[in-house]
């Protein structure tokens, strides 16, 4: 295995309508130069991997090489073999050693390879070199088409234990007559302004109309304050020290965040929007592909972390 230190290593990640690809640097976590490119029109496991290896091949041209890749992907996914499950979406990679065949274009071997989930891999960036770095107790709830979150313990998440839901997802607990993700995604915010206007916008439209736009003013607003008292109930028993904010519904954070702030009066965690951004996945790619480096280079009486 390479020595992780001062290596620059291979980050993607996989989105719902492209794949954003950069190198990640050892110890500072900052990225080089990020590219991305749409999803193949041809729907085949082959043009998938065509596409993995341009951009990588484009983004590893100021690094000379990488020892290695990680990759940020949406589940239904085994990250340890790294084998697609997924039917609703990318249904082409379902049941395809994506692992291997990545491997396989850059010379690696499958070990040299790793993947971990989109939320988790969002939250490792924020602690690795954003908004929640140097905290012990850190989750990470990402707001768009659905709510996404994960939790992190010492710098290693944690999908289980004392006030973490099972597999660290909040979007289906039980809240207010349906679920969590009922409330707090783009359609609930559609939603409450048809409700109000009988009109209906997107969410990215009743943002920029905000300065002039009473009603979507006051949908934000509603939405901030809704937000902060589930993100005050349903993170008291795990007690993070900050909960970041991230997602495509984030980046309106200036009309709802302070809403939310307000009403979450008495909670003893901080409520920040992500310093990272769309760039947070990447980043935390690499915190987790040379925290496992590193592990896996470390004599087997070494020291290691324990998550709780």
């Amino acid at each position: 295995m390479h020595s992780a230190t001062s290596q620059r290593v291979l980050v993607y990640d996989v989105g719902g309508s492209h794949v954003a690809a950069a190198t990640c640097r050892a110890g500072d976590f900052a990225l080089g130069r990020v590219v991305q490119g749409p999803h193949p029109e041809e729907h085949t496991s082959e043009a998938f991997v065509n596409l993995l290896e341009a951009l990588g091949q484009e983004a590893v041209v100021e690094a000379g090489s990488a020892p290695g890749a990680c990759v940020a992907m949406p589940g239904p996914f085994d990250y340890a073999a790294g084998v697609s499950w997924m039917q609703h979406k990318l249904p082409y990679l379902y049941g395809f050693d994506l692992r291997a065949a990545l491997a396989e274009r850059f010379g690696w071997r499958v070990e040299q390879v790793r993947f971990l989930n989109d939320a988790a891999a969002y939250l490792l960036g924020e602690v690795g070199a954003g908004a929640a770095k140097g905290c012990a107790r850190a989750v990470v709830i990402t707001l768009g088409t659905g709510i996404g979150s994960a939790f992190a313990v010492d710098g290693r998440i944690v999908t289980e234990g004392c006030g973490v839901p099972p597999g660290g997802e909040i979007w289906n607990l039980p809240y207010e007559g349906g679920i969590v993700e009922d409330q707090f995604s783009t359609r609930a915010l559609r939603k409450s302004y048809a409700e109000r206007t009988g009109q209906e916008r997107d969410v990215k439209t009743m943002a920029m109309d905000a300065a002039h736009d009473e009603a979507a003013r006051a949908v934000f607003a509603d939405f901030g304050r809704r937000l902060g008292r589930m993100l005050k109930r349903v993170f008291a028993e795990f007690a993070p020290d900050v909960v970041v904010v991230g997602g495509g519904i984030a980046r309106s954070a200036q009309l709802f965040l302070p809403f939310a702030q307000q009403t979450m009066d008495g909670a003893r965690f901080a409520l920040l929007v992500s310093a990272l951004g769309d760039h947070a996945p990447l980043v935390g790619a690499g915190v987790a592909w040379f925290a496992a480096a590193n592990t896996a280079e470390a004599p087997p009486d070494g020291p290691t972390q324990q998550g709780e």
